[in-house]
């Protein structure tokens, strides 16, 4: 019998979907598809699958989340739940229930931002935040996953 790769989930919210496009003064010119390339050849490099999804819809994101929390393989998640970050209490609560760790990330920098965007309330059962790094905050993220896998 062949062991089953370890999985890392990573979870893009809302509008992430336009990175490169949308305000790039703020969130930078890199695309999602170059952020999610980027980690699934680095999860390869570590023998683990990155499994990388977006969505605008709530709902979905959670499903997700449950899938994730279902998948004996998983072994992390790394979730830029992006505006739901500030008052998705559903998305905190699915988070609530993972047994693997949590690593939430921001492009930006949301405690220098606008007071509404200060606030997490995801981040309340993340294991760590990861804040205002841009796309290197994803890979950092990833490198402590897999740092807490050989401890």
């Amino acid at each position: 019998m062949t062991e089953q790769q370890q999985t890392v989930y990573v979870i893009h919210g809302p509008n992430l979907s336009t990175l490169g496009q949308r305000e790039p003064g703020i969130y930078g010119t890199t695309r999602l598809d170059e952020i999610d390339s980027l980690l699934c050849q680095e999860g390869r490099a570590r023998n683990l699958a990155v499994e990388c999804f977006q969505s605008n819809h709530e709902g979905a994101i959670i499903d997700r989340i449950q899938a994730a929390t279902d998948d004996a393989s998983t072994v992390g998640m790394i979730i830029n739940p992006a505006a739901f970050t500030h008052y998705s209490i559903a998305i905190r609560d699915a988070l609530a229930t993972c047994a693997f760790p949590v690593v939430e990330v921001h492009l930006t920098n949301i405690y220098g931002r606008e007071q509404f965007r200060r606030h997490s309330v995801t981040a309340e059962v993340a294991t760590g935040v990861i804040s205002g790094l841009g796309p290197d905050g994803y890979l950092m993220a990833l490198e402590w996953l897999v740092g807490r896998l050989r401890d």
